[in-house]
């Protein structure tokens, strides 16, 4: 009798013991641990990587306290962060959980390809397994081979795990654009002389960098579709910018306009060989749904909006009053 109450005791010490144990914060060898858990890793090699890492415990006992939790097979692949204050417990279920480190990236409408490629290569702890591919070698590597990478990426906050590939990053901006210009095109109205996707986006990618104020978007698609319809240039600053490339010193000048590149509206007619930015949501609607207008022109009034003129005449008369205060 006395044998059993000693084993019951004992057992009783023991369950105690873990219980206390699962619930004591675990010392760290750094203020944050980083703790990466590849796909396919056995539950003895997880805990024995957490001891390596720098969280100061037993790796045996870590491995049985996931093996009796029950949850060991739950446990998900990614990149942690194990912070002061962490026990066997809420490791376990940050494990389980997939609560992994996570950072943001940010790719803003209006972007160019060349301001992406920075943003990635700035961003913390991202791989940059993008850089010294060419733009074909890139475009190939995300299955969109023959296509150019301009325009193509969706402007929003992309989160991601440390240590992963910023290609992983741009494959989810490309799909994200895909969708959403194919949601667009869906939306188009009969007023536009568009006649493919990749032309909505090239010339929601101009209204991008044309917009000062939103309530102006869909206006400046309406001159831009009605001078498509009628065969008149496009005549646009923006799409010259970005043919000079990096020789463009921030001061736009005549000769600047009738130097001819394949992207300069001025000196050619219609849509340019490619986007010149990334258009957001917003852009890619306009270009397909043109304001009910029969403006050719509009000038900057010097406040973010714009003036529109359906005749040469108005639109001197506007650049006059907005342009050289006459």
């Amino acid at each position: 009798m006395r044998f059993i109450f000693a084993v019951v005791l004992a057992a009783a010490a023991l369950i105690g013991a873990g219980y206390a144990w699962i619930n004591l914060s675990l010392d760290l060898a750094e203020a944050t641990v980083d703790l990466s858990v590849e796909p396919g890793t056995s539950v003895r090699d997880i805990a024995t990587h957490a001891t390596q890492a720098g969280v100061a415990t037993n790796a045996s006992l870590l491995y049985w306290w996931f093996r009796f939790s029950g949850q060991s097979r739950l446990i998900r692949a990614g990149s942690y962060e194990v912070t002061a204050g962490t026990t066997p417990r809420s490791l376990l279920r940050m494990l389980v959980r997939g609560e992994e480190s996570l950072r943001g990236v940010t790719l803003v409408e209006g972007w160019t390809f060349r301001q992406v490629q920075d943003a990635l290569r700035k961003a913390e702890n991202l791989k940059p397994e993008s850089a010294g591919l060419s733009p074909t070698a890139l475009m190939e590597r995300l299955g969109k081979p023959g296509t150019l990478p301009e325009g193509r990426f969706f402007p929003d906050t992309y989160t991601y795990s440390k240590g992963s590939s910023d290609l992983r990053v741009l494959q989810r901006a490309l799909r994200a654009m895909d969708k959403q210009l194919a949601a667009a095109w869906e939306q188009r109205t009969s007023a536009t002389p568009l006649r493919a996707p990749e032309q909505a986006l090239t010339l929601a990618s101009i209204v991008e960098k044309e917009t000062g104020q939103s309530a102006d978007r869909a206006l400046i698609s309406a001159v831009f579709n009605n001078r498509l319809r009628i065969g008149m240039r496009l005549q646009t600053d923006p799409t010259v910018i970005y043919g000079m490339g990096e020789a463009f010193d921030g001061n736009l000048r005549k000769a600047d306009l009738l130097r001819d590149t394949p992207w300069n509206t001025y000196t050619r007619d219609g849509l340019p060989p490619t986007p010149i930015a990334m258009p957001g949501k917003a852009a890619l609607l306009a270009a397909v749904q043109p304001a009910a207008s029969k403006a050719l022109y509009f000038v900057a009034r010097g406040d973010g909006s714009s003036q529109f003129s359906g005749t040469l005449d108005e639109h001197n008369r506007a650049v006059n009053k907005y342009q050289r205060g006459q």
